[in-house]
């Protein structure tokens, strides 16, 4: 399942509501496929979780008989995680309680929990947390970074530090080069920070247990 092709692919067509394209996913080293805005959003923080090892987008296709009915539903995305697989079906909040949305999230998850398997359905996030991971997206390149200076912060002693202060520990490296690789060291989760208020110098940095 872990390579298996989407299901289907994203349509475009004239007055569409929703945006669809790909995404590059640092995670997979190629292009994941979202159908809207929202999924887009659910990409960026399976692509930041350090759980998270494949991401499989529009995965398979679920077929039950269900009050007399074939009923159809492809889930969103298949994340392979540490815990296992998860199967992820994404709605925004003000849709969740339509009746044939729960119907279908509710035999979806009946289909898949009985294999073992986790199933979430993901809405909205905070507001603040998703503007931090989406900027902390723009730093998920390693190739952009010199190993030299990733390899020298690794083994710096920044837990307690300041990001401000962590940003000019390095007297080696311009103070934006060593920034932008703490970003990077974020991302892939070597560094952890709170999350919950818009990042700044100001932000108490940790190593990740």
């Amino acid at each position: 399942m872990e390579s298996a092709a989407p299901w289907r692919t994203f349509r475009w067509f004239k007055g569409q509501k929703h945006y669809s394209g790909t995404y590059w996913s640092a995670t997979m080293r190629d292009h994941v496929i979202y159908e809207s805005r929202l999924e887009l959003t659910r990409l960026l923080f399976a692509d930041f979780d350090p759980c998270v090892h494949r991401i499989v987008a529009q995965p398979f296709l679920l077929k039950a008989v269900m009050e007399g009915k074939v009923r159809r539903h492809i889930p969103d995305y298949l994340l392979i995680t540490e815990q296992g697989p998860i199967v992820v079906d994404i709605k925004p909040k003000r849709r969740l309680s339509m009746p044939e949305v729960a119907f279908t999230f509710d035999w979806t998850q009946r289909a898949v929990e009985s294999r073992g398997w986790k199933y979430e359905v993901w809405s909205e996030p905070p507001t603040e947390e998703l503007e931090n991971v989406r900027f902390l997206a723009g730093y998920r390149r390693d190739w952009l970074f010199s190993p030299e200076l990733l390899d020298e912060l690794r083994s710096a002693e920044f837990d307690g530090l300041l990001l401000g202060q962590a940003s000019c520990s390095l007297a080696s490296h311009p103070e934006p080069q060593v920034r932008s690789a703490i970003y990077h060291l974020l991302w892939v989760g070597h560094l952890v920070t709170d999350l919950d208020q818009p990042l700044s110098s100001s932000h108490v940095l940790r190593r990740s247990a």
